[in-house]
């Protein structure tokens, strides 16, 4: 069976659990690897820190190591890359690839700011031929994949409204303190926005749409001794003028998963990204508002269950794919993608949303005002580069 050997660049945490994944050798933070895909293989690793090559050449001793990850590309030994890497890198590694000819899946985000990833964008459109995705993983949640289906098919009406509390994100001060360049401006971008967000803001885009206008209140070290976002409540307006409410922070240590859309013909909610409940209207909103007495009102707000019942019908179901199967779903993807040109679940050029938006949460932050998404490229690189110049740790952009 014909395999796609990936080179795997960053072993750090990501990257070493995509290796165990690849090899059968271990998953992440100790729970189970899932079986490598059949059309995968890893063909070789890459970082610049001594302990890392180390710790490879000792657990995976019959796979090239290699320091220099252009050096890597040039080998031989590899027919795609990953890139597991400090988001700064993703964009520069990324076109580097796509210039070489080298099929490469990024990490996300796809980068920190849109300029770059613009820029990365139009290098995919000038080389179609070589295969560009993103590890956008939870796109592989079949439950995601219905409530989408659900929404496009418009058989729930059009979106007015959209929630999702996001707060499943618990990170001590221990975790911001494994590497330099976490939760900084000038080698992470930001927080939580930048790291454990952004899944949820690419399927938040992905399911309800790209909005048009955001406003947001961000805290930067709350509770905790960093000095980027970990605290955000954001809201958007659509072209539609539906709205939306997306809120997440990493200091609550019991969370919160719960996304909720509003529609005109009914209402899709789903707990912990694991089971969604579908309420299909017997009649839309519309309707029920123009027809409805106050007398029939108050028959169903009493709490009478029967007078539920006779408004909407309701459909439960549930995701139970694990955490490793959905990255290991979206490298078999990828292969299968350049062996047989089967169509991309994340395509790379996709993640520019979610760095859209992530860019006009910040910006909104720092002006204190409402932005338009997308939001100017240069303006958000300028107010950036004032963050990292204050921070002094690493050179401005």
């Amino acid at each position: 069976m014909e395999k796609i050997r990936y080179g795997i660049i960053g072993i750090g945490a990501q990257g070493g659990a995509y290796a165990g994944f690849l090899t059968g050798k271990g998953g992440f933070a100790g729970m189970p690897a899932p079986e490598c895909p059949p059309h995968c293989a890893l063909g070789a690793l890459c970082d610049t820190d001594p302990a890392k090559e180390a710790m490879c050449k000792e657990k995976y001793p019959e796979y090239p190591f290699y320091r220099d990850w252009k050096e890597m590309i040039a080998s031989g030994d590899v027919d795609a890359v990953i890139t597991t890497v400090p988001h700064y890198l993703h964009t520069e590694i990324a076109i580097y690839c796509l210039e070489h000819g080298m099929p490469v899946l990024g990490e996300k985000p796809a980068g920190v700011y849109s300029k770059a990833v613009r820029q990365m964008n139009e290098c995919a459109q000038a080389h179609p031929e070589t295969a560009f995705g993103i590890m956008f993983n939870q796109r592989t949640n079949k439950l995601y994949q219905k409530v989408k289906e659900i929404i496009e098919s418009g058989e729930l009406g059009e979106i007015r409204r959209s929630n999702w509390i996001i707060n499943s994100w618990w990170r001590p001060d221990s975790y911001y303190a494994q590497s330099e360049w976490r939760a900084t401006w000038g080698g992470e971008g930001g927080g939580v926005l930048v790291n454990q967000a952004p899944h949820q803001l690419d399927l938040w885009q992905w399911m309800c749409g790209v909005p048009s206008k955001v406003y947001a209140k961000c805290l930067y070290g709350c509770h905790r001794d960093i000095v980027v976002e970990n605290d955000v409540t954001v809201v958007t307006e659509y072209p539609n003028g539906a709205t939306g409410c997306f809120i997440t922070c990493t200091h609550d240590p019991i969370g919160t998963d719960r996304l909720e859309i509003d529609l005109s013909g009914g209402k899709i909610v789903v707990e912990g990204s694991k089971t969604a409940t579908i309420y299909r209207l017997k009649k839309n909103e519309d309707e029920l508002n123009a027809t409805m007495s106050m007398m029939e009102v108050a028959r169903l707000t009493s709490g009478n269950s029967a007078g539920a019942n006779e408004m909407y019908d309701i459909e439960t179901f549930e995701n139970v794919d694990g955490w490793g199967y959905q990255h290991t779903t979206v490298m078999e993807n990828f292969a299968l993608h350049i062996l047989t040109g089967s169509p991309l679940l994340a395509p790379g050029t996709d993640g520019i949303n979610g760095v859209n938006l992530a860019n006009a949460i910040l910006l909104s932050s720092w002006l204190g005002k409402e932005v338009e998404n997308p939001v100017d490229e240069d303006l958000y690189l300028q107010e950036l580069n004032k963050k990292i110049a204050e921070e002094g740790k690493f050179p401005t952009r």
